[in-house]
């Protein structure tokens, strides 16, 4: 017997739980280590570009084919391009479930540092701290909680459980970040962290690596290229304004990321530890910021307290996103309910991400083929399909829209341009992978 489908409440819950998704640890743990990588606004400046570009092309795509279809991933693809495109909705599901096998990794770090930081406060030496808890037992007890925690609210459903949740944490997430930025900035010496996120080197735009990371970050921040938004989606009512919403989400995406960019340079300049940023691609986060809120004594226990919980709140937000993409496929293809749906897929995510919580390097090797290449390759196909593909593909984003105007040029973008940017992406992106794998074989 097939279900009755569950819809959003109203508008606010749909935008806070679709902000959610895409507001997490790619904004306040990818982000600002890619920028400190790639050099700063250069880097920021081809985010904004990848965003406008492609981001919000394919987040629009999303949003239109899963309103369209009121169904999951893969039957909306079926629904509007027959079984021969079912393989596409199946990656969106791998893609899920991929990342949120290793994503709720490190989100059970940001759990483990936040209740230490409230029991013991941070310690002085927070090199050797993260590597006692980076990896093995105590990163995997912290993953299973983090996903016991996720897999509960996605099984409350819809309203009683995303959107109540959403409703609660995202203002919570916005409060702390504001006052984590203003904080920051009354630090003697911050400015210079502003200068270095504020510098630009425009030969580093034109970097291909660049181009590649920001892309893929764009990706990986909003969410896109896995279904959540689509899946998000397709509980909304017909009125709903398609290109009015991802223009929200994709705004107050960048909002975020931008402010914790102006919550952890500042913080590391204001303390001199900028040489501890480049030590590894966690070290900004989870090494040298701990470092600073050590050093600035009790204040600085209650301010670490305080950013390591914007980021489980960041990450509980998008890993409820991430499930509900495989439960809500589990739940179309099978008719089980709910309930049983969250705990077996989350139970089985969970066990997927036990070689990511025992090592550090099967963590990266998993979030360059889930957050660069599964993500790149899933937003090609879905731009190419609904460009070429997807009938009546304009009069469904139009439908319910009050901006019909923020519409011009959507389809050549999709048809054009975005799978161009896109497939050379996928191809650095594939090198990038080879490398990993041949490192992990010789190693």
């Amino acid at each position: 017997m097939e279900q009755t489908r569950e819809h959003w409440s109203g508008r606010l819950g749909f935008t806070l739980a679709a902000v959610g998704s895409a507001v997490g640890l790619g904004n306040m743990w990818r982000f600002s280590y890619m920028a400190a990588e790639n050099g700063g606004a250069a880097f920021v400046m081809l985010y904004v570009v990848m965003t406008l570009l492609v981001g919000l092309p394919v987040m629009l795509a999303e949003l239109t084919l899963g309103r369209g279809s009121g169904k999951s991933p893969i039957q909306a693809l079926v629904h509007y391009g027959g079984n021969a495109w079912k393989p596409l909705g199946a990656l969106f599901v791998m893609a899920g479930v991929v990342i949120l096998a290793y994503y709720s990794v490190i989100a059970g770090w940001t759990v483990r540092y936040t209740v230490d930081a409230a029991l013991t406060g941070f310690p002085t030496e927070a090199g050797d701290r993260f590597g006692a808890i980076a990896s093995g037992i105590p990163a995997l007890c912290w993953h299973l909680v983090f996903m016991a925690v996720t897999i509960v609210v996605v099984s409350g459903g819809i309203r009683a459980g995303i959107e109540r949740a959403a409703l609660i944490l995202m203002p919570v997430l916005g409060f702390l970040v504001i006052a984590l930025a203003i904080y920051a900035a009354t630090l003697e010496g911050s400015g210079a962290g502003y200068a270095y996120y504020f510098q630009t080197d425009f030969a580093a735009i034109w970097q291909t690596d660049v181009l590649r990371d920001a892309a893929g970050q764009a990706f990986f921040s909003l969410s896109l290229g896995m279904g959540a938004i689509l899946t998000y989606a397709s509980y909304l009512d017909r009125n709903t304004d398609l290109p009015a919403e991802s223009v929200t989400i994709a705004i107050s995406d960048f909002g975020v990321a931008f402010l914790a960019g102006m919550v952890v340079f500042p913080l590391i300049f204001a303390l001199g530890l900028q040489e501890d940023v480049g030590a590894s691609t966690l070290g900004a986060l989870f090494i040298t910021l701990p470092k600073a809120f050590a050093s600035m004594g009790p204040a600085g226990n209650w301010i670490g307290i305080a950013f390591f919980v914007a980021l489980v709140v960041g990450g509980l937000t998008s890993a409820i996103s991430l499930l509900e993409v495989v439960v809500s496929s589990a739940i179309d293809a099978t008719g089980t309910s709910r309930g049983k749906a969250a705990w077996i897929c989350g139970g089985l995510i969970a066990l997927l991400g036990v070689p990511s919580a025992l090592s550090l390097d099967v963590l990266g090797l998993m979030d360059q083929i889930g957050g660069n290449l599964f993500l790149i390759f899933g937003g090609l196909l879905l731009s190419v399909f609904v460009g070429w593909v997807m009938p009546d593909a304009m009069d469904e984003a139009s439908e319910g829209s009050r901006f019909g105007g923020l519409l011009f040029g959507w389809k050549t973008l999709l048809r054009f341009v975005v799978p161009v940017i896109l497939a050379a992406v996928l191809w650095f992106s594939l090198l990038d992978t080879a490398e990993m794998v041949q490192g992990l074989i010789a190693g």
